[in-house]
């Protein structure tokens, strides 16, 4: 069975282009116009070992906020797709992840049942340090609940102590590609058992 899904969403403000493979190994081809994020959204396929394709394109000549936003929305809903058939998967699964001085924990629940917690601690208000590239650190938060909410998984995300903003969000992104690896894969003692004492998700 192929875990496979392509989405496009287009808007006044944004045309958002997603191509995700959830059985890839890690290969990714992401443009957004905003190289950090460029740069976080891949530690999302890396260290999830999927294949993900993101075209992003929209206003920046306003600010990051809808690209961000949009782009949250569209792969939230492509692993949505991708993770339709839910028989046999693990489905809960977590992922503590270290970078240098910080350390970052997210659990994850493929459960159709959308909820985001996060308690971070970042260091200022803004994450980057060329003008083109700062994002406010509470779009770094909004993205995470953009995706959680389309995705339809319940998302915890922590930051246990760190002293840099990027590596806080960075080891956040990997941590949450693992997780999501993990809660996706299938699980061979459940065979095509529901992972749920109701019989459905």
């Amino acid at each position: 069975m192929e875990r496979k899904t392509y989405l496009e969403r287009k808007t006044k403000e944004t045309n958002i282009k997603v191509e995700l493979n959830l059985d890839g190994v890690g290969e990714s081809k992401i443009s957004t116009s905003i190289a950090l994020f460029d740069h976080l959204l891949t530690q999302i396929a890396v260290h999830g070992c999927f294949n993900l394709n993101i075209n992003a394109e929209g206003d920046l000549a306003i600010d990051n906020h809808h690209i961000i936003e949009d782009t949250a929305i569209v792969l939230g809903k492509a692993f949505k797709k991708t993770l339709d058939y839910k028989k046999g998967i693990t489905r809960v699964a977590h992922s503590f992840f270290p970078m240098d001085e910080c350390l970052a924990f997210v659990a994850v629940d493929i459960s159709s049942r959308p909820f985001f917690r996060k308690e971070i601690n970042w260091k200022n208000q803004f994450l980057g340090s060329k003008e083109e590239n700062l994002i406010p650190v509470d779009l770094i938060e909004h993205f995470l609940y953009s995706f959680s909410t389309n995705a339809k998984i319940t998302l915890h995300v922590r930051s246990l102590y760190g002293d840099n903003n990027h590596h806080i969000a960075e080891a956040i992104f990997k941590a949450l590609g693992k997780a999501l690896d993990y809660a996706s894969r299938f699980d061979p003692k459940r065979e095509q058992t529901l992972p749920s004492s109701k019989g459905c998700l």
